[in-house]
C-alpha cells in the first residue's frame, strides 16, 4: 500500500470519528437549547399569571363586597382569564389551559376559598383596612418538548395578590 493510499485511508475514517462526534456534541446541545426554552416559557407563564392576578385583585379594590349586586366577582375572574372583564373580547384565555375553577377570590364577605386568612377589618397602626384577594390554584404548566427533560408537566404553587379594598 502506498504512503498515499494510506493517507487517503486515514482522511476518511477521521472524516467519519468528526461526524461521530459532532453528534455526541451536538445533541446534548439541541437538548439543552429546547430545555432552555421551555424553562423560558414556564418563567414568561407565570410571570402572566401572577400579572393577572394583580389586575383581577386592583379591579376588586375599587368596589365594596358589602353589596352584592353590584360586586363584580365574575368580571374580575373574567379580567384574570381573559385579560378583559367580558369573555366576549378574548375568546381564549391569556394561557393556555387556564380556567375559571382555578381562580379564587377572597374578601371580608367570603373568605372560604382561603381558610386561616382575615380579610376585614385587619387592625394596623394607621386604622382598620379591608383586603381582597385574587388567587390563582392548581395550573400545570405542559412543556412543547415533553421528551426534553423527565418532568412532563410543572403544576405551579398557588399565586395570589392581595391589595386593599378603599371601602
Amino acid at each position: 500500500m502506498t504512503t498515499a493510499r494510506r493517507n487517503l485511508s486515514f482522511r476518511t475514517r477521521q472524516r467519519g470519528v468528526a461526524a461521530v462526534e459532532l453528534a455526541f456534541i451536538s445533541i446534548p446541545l439541541v437538548m439543552f437549547a429546547l430545555a432552555t426554552v421551555d424553562f423560558a416559557r414556564a418563567m414568561f407563564v407565570y410571570d402572566q399569571l401572577a400579572k393577572a392576578a394583580r389586575d383581577g385583585a386592583r379591579y376588586l379594590t375599587f368596589f365594596d363586597p358589602t353589596i352584592a349586586a353590584e360586586y363584580p366577582t365574575a368580571s374580575a375572574k373574567n379580567r384574570v382569564l381573559y385579560g378583559s372583564a367580558s369573555p366576549g373580547d378574548s375568546p381564549s384565555p391569556i394561557v393556555p389551559g387556564l380556567t375559571a375553577a382555578m381562580i379564587k377570590v377572597c374578601d371580608r364577605i367570603d373568605a372560604s376559598a382561603c381558610p386561616g386568612e382575615s380579610f376585614g377589618p385587619v387592625v394596623t397602626p394607621s386604622g382598620s383596612i379591608n383586603l381582597v384577594q385574587v388567587k390563582i390554584e392548581g395550573y400545570v404548566f405542559t412543556p412543547i418538548f415533553p421528551g426534553v427533560s423527565e418532568l412532563t408537566t410543572i403544576t405551579f404553587e398557588p399565586i395570589s395578590a392581595t391589595m386593599r379594598q378603599l371601602f
